[in-house]
């Protein structure tokens, strides 16, 4: 009586099915940075045998905050904390300008996204590198 016909019930589960297949090929996702703070060093241009050159350096941002005992924290000391970031630059026009024009303490404003990797240092031991890659900087 309350019966489908097995037909309708197998279109229904391969309908549901490519639903869930079409969601996972559409889904997004966000990997961005924006960092604001003073370069640590001159850039370096480097290129590795057969790949692209790239423009490396370094940026430091700081956090300030106050501790202390009252509750508004009007007496207390004032705390800094610097944070070094590996920015790497790989487009060919930016990674230019950055080698051109960025110099040891000038402040900028970076936006790219985070990538972790891996390499092999001088003594044969394997390392974890973070690196920002940027994509645009002022």
């Amino acid at each position: 009586m309350f019966r489908r016909p097995v037909l309708q019930v197998f279109h229904q589960f391969v309908r549901r099915e490519s639903e869930i297949a079409s969601s996972l090929v559409l889904e997004r996702s966000l990997n961005r940075v924006q960092l604001l703070g003073r370069v640590g060093q001159d850039p370096v241009m480097r290129q590795v045998e057969g790949k692209n050159p790239v423009t490396i350096f370094s940026l430091a941002t700081n956090e300030m905050w106050r501790s202390g005992e009252s509750e508004a924290y009007q007496m207390g000391d004032v705390s800094q904390k610097t944070t070094w970031h590996r920015i790497s630059v790989f487009r060919p026009g930016l990674r230019d300008v950055a080698y051109q024009y960025v110099k040891k303490g000038s402040r900028i404003y970076v936006e790219g996204k985070v990538d972790y990797g891996e390499y092999t240092d001088k003594n044969n031991v394997r390392r974890q590198a973070t690196t920002i890659i940027a994509v645009t900087f002022e």
